[in-house]
C-alpha cells in the first residue's frame, strides 16, 4: 500500500485510501495531528509529536521545532549534546508517522507521497524525499500542497472548465497557487509564496501585544522555558478568536499572574504587515498566470492557520466571495495526498487525472552583457526556463565568444530571480572547450531540460564542431549516493523512537511534571499526589488498573491545564 503524507512545519499527518474515499489515520494518541517537534532525553531517546512538545517545555534546549523552514540546507539544530539537520528531524517524524500508519493498517507501510510547499525549490524537495527514505520509505512522488488540496477538493472530477486559487497557510510557510482544469488536466498555472511566513508569524504578534502591555517584563533576560509558556499563551489566545471576537491572554511568570484581554480589531490591525505580505506572492501568481481576480471561480483554504477568522476576513475582502472550507483545512493536503497515491496504484474507484506542475524559480545561467563598443558587464543572469513553466520542459539559448582567441565558455548553472548572476543559487558549472577564433564566431547552444521529479539536465552543444556534453544537476548539497542514505540511515537508526505502546503514559507524565513546575501551593501538591499515584498504577502491570487511573489523571490534567 502506498500512503499520503503531509509533512508540515506545524503538524504532520498520514492518510490512506478506502472505498469510502481518502482517510486519515489517527497516531499513537489516536490524535489526527502529530506536531512536527522532534526532542531527545539524556538516554538518547528520540520523541516526535505531543510528547515532544512536553519535553521541551519541561527540559528546554532538547526539542526542535519549525525545523521544515530549513529543508535543503545544512543549518544544524542541537537536541542537548547532539546536532541535526532539518532533513534528519524530518525523517524521524516520518519514521514515527510510518509506525503509526503500520500499527493502524496491520502491515507493513514502504512507499509514500509526500507534498511540499508549491514553492520550495530543488533543494527543500530533494531534501525532503531523502528524509522520506532515511525513514525507510520508497518515495513515490513529491506532490505540490496545493495540487493534494485540489485533489482531495474533487476539483477535478468538476465537469466544467474551471480556474481556481488554492490559498495555503500553515504553521511556518505560506503558498498561494494558481490551478486551471480542463477535461482530465489539472493544470498548475503559477505558484508563489514565502517560506518564512505562516501562523508562528500570527502568534508572535499576540506576543508583542502582550510585552507592549507589561514594559517591566523584559524579554531579553527571559530564560528559554517562559518564553515558550508565553508562546504556548499567545498561541491559545489566537485559538480564542474563533470563536469570540475578544480573547484573553494569561500567562504566570515568577509567580505572578500577568492577563490582557485583545479585541479581534486591535489584534488585526497589529497584523497588517503580515497580510500585506500576502498580498505580495498573489499578485506575483495572478500576474505569472496571465489572469485576473475577476477570472478565479473558486477560493480554496489550506493549513491550520487559514481557520483563522482574520485570515478568513482578509481573503473575503481581497477576492470578494466566500472561500470554499468544506474540508478540514488541516487534513486537506494529506487527504488529497492519499487519492494520489491511489492514482500510483491504479485503483479503481479513483478517477485518473493528469496533473502537471510548474518549475517554481526561474533556472538560467551567466553572461556578460555588452555595455558599450567593446564593453562589456559580468555576472548578469539570462533565464532560460522562466519560473511558472510547465513541467515537465524543454528550453535552448544560443551563446556566443565575447573574446578574441577565447578557448572555453563557462555554463553557470543557476536558480533565482535576480537580474545578477551572485545574488542568485549557483547549482552547479560546466566547462566546454572550444575552438580557438575571433570575438562571436563561436556559438554554444545550452539546453535546460527540467522534470516533474525536479532533475535539471544541462546539454552543451559546440555549433562549429556538433560536439556534445551533458551533465545532471541537483542543487548543492542536496544529493546522496544509496551508499550514502544507508550508512546515515545506520548512524541514525540508533536513536530509537520512544514505543508506541507506552507513549501515551510518558506523555501524561511529562505533562504532568510540567504542571507541577508551573504550579505554587495547594495546586502543586495536588499534581504531585496524582503523579505518584498514577506511576503507582503503572508498576502494577495490571491493564485495567492502569487505563481506570490513566483516565482520572488525563482529567485532572485537563482540569488543571486549562487554568493558565
Amino acid at each position: 500500500m502506498i500512503i499520503g503524507i503531509d509533512l508540515g512545519t506545524t503538524n504532520s499527518l498520514v492518510a490512506y485510501y478506502t472505498k469510502e474515499g481518502p482517510k486519515i489515520i489517527p497516531n499513537r494518541l489516536g490524535r489526527h495531528l502529530t506536531p512536527s517537534v522532534v526532542a531527545m532525553d539524556e538516554s538518547e531517546q528520540i520523541y516526535v509529536g505531543d510528547l515532544a512538545v512536553e519535553q521541551n517545555l519541561l527540559h528546554p534546549g532538547s526539542g526542535a521545532s519549525v525545523f521544515k523552514r530549513d529543508m535543503g540546507n545544512q543549518k544544524k539544530y542541537s537536541l542537548l549534546h547532539k546536532e541535526f539537520t532539518a532533513e534528519e528531524l524530518s525523517s524521524f517524524v516520518l519514521r514515527s508517522l510510518k509506525e503509526d500508519a503500520e500499527y493502524f493498517l496491520g502491515e507493513e507501510v514502504t512507499e509514500a507521497v509526500i507534498s511540499v510547499p508549491a514553492y520550495f525549490n530543488d533543494a527543500r524537495r530533494r531534501a525532503t524525499k531523502r528524509a522520506g527514505e532515511l525513514a525507510g520509505f520508497k518515495v513515490e512522488r513529491i506532490i505540490s500542497e496545493p495540487t493534494a488540496a485540489a485533489i482531495a477538493y474533487g476539483l477535478y472530477q468538476s465537469k466544467k472548465n474551471a480556474k481556481f486559487l488554492v490559498f495555503d497557510l500553515g504553521g511556518g510557510t505560506f503558498d498561494v497557487s494558481i490551478l486551471e482544469l480542463y477535461d482530465t488536466i489539472l493544470e498548475v498555472r503559477a505558484v508563489a509564496g514565502d517560506n518564512y511566513l505562516g501562523g508562528e508569524d500570527f502568534t508572535n504578534v499576540l506576543e508583542d501585544i502582550f510585552f507592549q502591555k507589561f514594559p517591566k517584563l523584559n524579554r531579553a533576560a527571559m530564560d528559554e522555558k517562559t518564553l515558550r509558556h508565553i508562546h504556548k499563551q499567545a498561541d491559545l489566545c489566537k485559538l480564542g478568536f474563533s470563536e469570540n471576537r475578544k480573547s484573553t491572554m494569561q500567562c504566570k511568570i515568577e509567580d505572578e499572574i500577568y492577563s490582557i484581554d485583545i479585541d479581534l480589531n486591535r489584534y488585526e490591525s497589529a497584523c497588517a504587515d503580515l497580510l500585506e505580505r500576502i498580498r505580495h506572492p498573489i499578485k506575483r501568481s495572478l500576474s505569472d498566470a496571465h489572469i485576473r481576480l475577476s477570472d478565479i471561480d473558486k477560493i480554496v483554504l489550506v493549513g491550520g492557520s487559514t481557520k483563522s477568522p482574520v485570515i478568513r476576513r482578509f481573503v473575503s475582502k481581497l477576492f470578494k466571495m466566500i472561500p470554499d472550507t468544506t474540508i478540514n483545512p488541516d487534513e486537506a493536503v494529506a487527504l488529497g495526498a492519499a487519492i494520489q497515491a491511489a492514482m500510483k496504484e491504479r485503483k479503481e474507484a479513483v478517477k485518473e487525472v493528469i496533473l502537471t506542475d510548474v518549475c517554481p524559480f526561474t533556472l538560467g545561467t551567466e553572461v556578460c552583457r555588452e555595455r558599450d563598443q567593446g564593453r562589456y558587464d559580468d555576472g548578469i543572469f539570462c533565464p532560460i526556463i522562466e519560473r511558472n513553466t510547465t513541467i515537465p520542459t524543454s528550453r535552448t539559448e544560443r551563446f556566443y565568444t565575447v573574446r578574441d582567441n577565447q578557448e572555453k565558455i563557462r555554463i553557470n548553472v543557476l536558480q533565482g530571480e535576480s537580474r545578477f548572476a551572485a545574488n542568485n543559487l549557483s547549482l552547479g558549472e560546466l566547462e566546454i572547450p572550444i575552438p580557438v577564433g575571433k570575438a562571436g564566431e563561436e556559438s554554444v547552444d545550452v539546453t535546460y531540460t527540467y522534470d516533474i521529479n525536479s532533475i535539471l539536465e544541462v546539454e552543451v552543444k559546440i555549433i562549429s564542431t556538433g560536439t556534445i556534453t551533458k551533465q545532471i544537476f541537483r542543487g548543492q548539497h542536496v544529493d546522496m549516493t544509496d551508499e550514502e542514505i544507508a550508512e546515515r540511515f545506520q548512524t541514525l537508526s540508533y536513536l530509537k523512537i520512544h514505543p508506541r505502546d507506552r507513549e501515551e503514559n510518558k506523555y501524561l507524565l511529562l505533562r504532568g511534571e510540567r504542571i507541577y513546575e508551573e504550579s505554587v501551593g495547594e495546586k502543586r501538591h495536588v499534581i504531585e499526589h496524582a503523579l505518584y499515584q498514577f506511576e503507582k498504577a503503572l508498576n502494577t502491570y495490571d491493564p485495567g488498573i492502569i487505563e481506570s487511573a490513566k483516565q482520572e489523571f488525563q482529567a485532572l490534567l485537563d482540569d488543571m491545564d486549562s487554568y493558565f
